[in-house]
């Protein structure tokens, strides 16, 4: 019995080591909690040698370097807003374009010390680890505070190419940035798992129905005739599967019938700094054409907008790069309002081709929801500018890089229709901004379609359109189980200029339809990529967005899609009856087996086959050692070995 023992704890130490030193997954090279001298921290950022200047002189740990960069950061916010102010009050001495630049900057290092404010609070209130919402939320508005820092820099250099403007403000912005950067890589190496953050988080699961979201919208829609409901009122669908919390309700309608004639007046109305547990303030917006700049500021927040239909309810604006607005300030409709969600709404732009950057929508509102809407524009349509979106069953026009800019935003079930550029253009659909390794941001399209738009259509291939182009260095854009129609070039994706990015970007499909899918004559970049199942499955909305945490509470319908790599425990009894259980010719578990699972599950196998004194493990023993292990890749091994008879 005491050889039995000794060999059972010498095996199970084995395999808890093994694994650990084998699984890249989980052996971090460097303990959050475990003190070192700045310059190895250092090692972990993308600038090591500005990090060492930044950091104090003193042995600390992770968590605490994380911490006073962070402070260091809002710091440093507060500072160059001083700076942008100082500016803006030699006004007489600038050129509009410079003003113009300059006060998207004050707006953008003002979000910036919200962000920086919120994310030190988090991590400073906990010793240790953060659950996966908070660490997705501070990271979230960590890459934020990039992105906000680019888009001022961006507007500097275009502004002012030559400038004092440009001269002094644009560095201050370049170190801010290296010390914005610092601090999301030490965030990102205490806190972020090494795993894709959100594929461990698969709670609060709700798959709605796909009429769900007509059912809310019609009982928020009657509900604006009911004075019950326009005082605090819980709406729920009929089959109990979603709530809309609704807090007030108001109607804009322009022959004067409604509560208001513009849409701006609604907004003002609506309460500051909302929580979401107080319900949503919804504003019904009559079928019109409402030619109106809409502003959502940072303080209304939870807001819902209902229309009554693509094509009834416009909202239309004609502002342009060319006719003096920044990219930033040209847009028609613009929310930084968080839980922002709208619906049944057509946004232009009509400035047209020749105007070049002409925003439709700019949306910078975090956990933020569009559902059946349009957006139409050419250059520039749509800018996803920050954090965290979704758009399902939406309408996308456009020509040059009309998806565009740095959130995390997630595709459903869309139609991206291309039009007909200027001659000599080409149409690129995204054109992501991601700039740092460790922005959680990313473009995915879902089980969208992709085709021409009529005007494009009857042009007989009046110009070429690519699937995106990098705008930014590690820009990040993923296709998958859409229908790209033959529109799109065979080649797919289009340079931005020469190599730059190529190699450091991340472009994905996966599982296309349709003519303009096949992959056989695609780019050769090293970023560009054909992924599996299980790399797809990152970038599904539960896992991209952690979206089953909030989406639901917006009545929208969505598909939580589960992209499993491996096969569920439930093709055990698929395997009996002789039935394909998805292993491909080479008996790869859909491409992803680990070493470290293999050594792991081998010592397991011998350790169970000594406790039982038995010399091989029975499938009964198997199932319930699987059951343990709800992992697919455990799942998956342990199949791949019963078809080569271990058992």
């Amino acid at each position: 019995m005491a050889n039995k023992l000794f060999l059972f704890s010498s095996l199970l130490f084995s395999a808890v080591n093994l694994y650990f030193l084998a699984s890249p997954s989980i052996a971090y090279e460097l303990p959050p909690n475990h003190p070192v001298p700045p310059e190895t921290v250092c090692k972990f950022t993308p600038y090591p040698s500005s990090c060492k200047s930044f950091l104090p002189n003193r042995t600390a740990n992770v968590y605490d370097y994380a911490r006073f960069s962070v402070k260091k950061s809002l710091s440093q916010t507060f500072h160059f807003r001083r700076l942008v102010n100082r500016y803006l009050r030699r006004r007489t001495v600038l050129s509009q374009s410079e003003i113009a630049a300059l006060e998207d900057c004050q707006f953008l290092a003002g979000l910036n010390i919200d962000y920086l404010t919120s994310s030190f609070g988090t991590i400073n209130a906990t010793r240790g680890a953060l659950p996966t919402w908070k660490t997705d939320d501070v990271q979230t508005l960590l890459s934020a505070i990039l992105t906000n820092q680019q888009t001022c820099s961006d507007g500097l250099q275009s502004a002012s190419p030559s400038g004092s403007v440009r001269n002094v403000i644009l560095a201050p912005v370049a170190n801010d940035t290296k010390l914005y950067s610092i601090s999301l890589a030490l965030f990102t190496k205490g806190w972020v798992p090494k795993e894709f953050p959100g594929a461990a988080q698969k709670k609060n699961h709700r798959k709605l129905n796909q009429r769900l979201l007509l059912k809310a919208s019609s009982l928020i829609r009657r509900g604006l005739y009911d004075q019950s409901v326009t005082k605090r009122k819980l709406l729920q669908v009929s089959d109990g599967q979603s709530k809309v919390l609704v807090a007030d309700v108001v109607t804009v309608s322009q022959d004067g019938t409604g509560n208001f004639t513009t849409i701006n007046d609604a907004i003002a109305v609506a309460p500051n700094n909302s929580a979401a547990s107080n319900g949503y303030f919804v504003i019904y917006v009559k079928a019109g054409v409402y030619e109106e700049y809409v502003s959502i500021e940072k303080k209304k927040k939870y807001l819902m907008m209902i229309g009554d239909g693509i094509n009834q309810t416009i909202i239309t604006g004609n502002r342009s790069v060319v006719n003096g607005w920044t990219t930033f300030k040209s847009a028609t409709f613009a929310v930084v309002g968080p839980g922002f969600v709208a619906m049944n709404i057509t946004f232009r732009n009509t400035a047209g081709p020749s105007e070049h950057q002409a925003v439709a929508v700019r949306n910078s509102a975090d956990l933020s929801t569009f559902y059946s809407c349009s957006f139409e524009g050419y250059q520039d349509t749509l800018y996803t500018h920050s954090l965290r979106q979704f758009y399902r069953e939406c309408d996308i026009y456009g020509t040059v890089d009309f998806i565009f800019g740095n959130a995390a935003v997630v595709f459903q079930n869309c139609n991206l229709y291309a039009r007909l550029p200027m001659t000599g253009q080409f149409n690129a659909i995204t054109a992501q901004g991601r700039t740092d390794p460790n922005q959680n941001t990313g473009t995915s399209i879902h089980n969208c379609t992709v085709k021409a738009a009529d005007d494009l259509a009857s042009s007989n291939g009046g110009a070429k359109t690519y699937l995106g182009r990098p705008w930014k260095e590690y820009s990040r854009t993923v296709y998958m189980q859409s229908y790209i129609d033959s529109v799109v070039d065979p080649v797919g994706w289009r340079e931005w200029n020469g190599d730059y990015a190529l190699s450091t970007l991340y472009y994905a499909e996966h599982s296309n339809t349709g003519p303009g899918s096949e992959t056989a004559k695609r780019v050769t970049w090293p970023g560009y990529h054909v992924i599996n199942a299980a790399d797809a499955a990152n970038f599904t909305l539960s896992s991209f967005l952690l979206a089953d945490n909030w989406v639901p509470q917006t009545g929208v319908a969505y598909t939580s899609v589960e992209v499993t790599a491996g096969l569920e425990g439930p093709c055990f009894g698929e395997m009996e009856e002789g039935k394909d259980c998805g292993f491909d010719s080479t008996f790869r578990c859909n491409n992803y087996v680990s070493y470290a699972d293999l050594v792991l599950f081998v010592v397991l196998l011998c350790l169970f086959s000594v406790v039982t004194n038995n010399d091989g493990l029975p499938i009964v023993w198997a199932r319930g050692l699987f059951t343990r292990f709800r992992s697919w890749r455990f799942v998956g091994l342990a199949r791949l070995m019963a078809m080569q008879g271990v058992w």
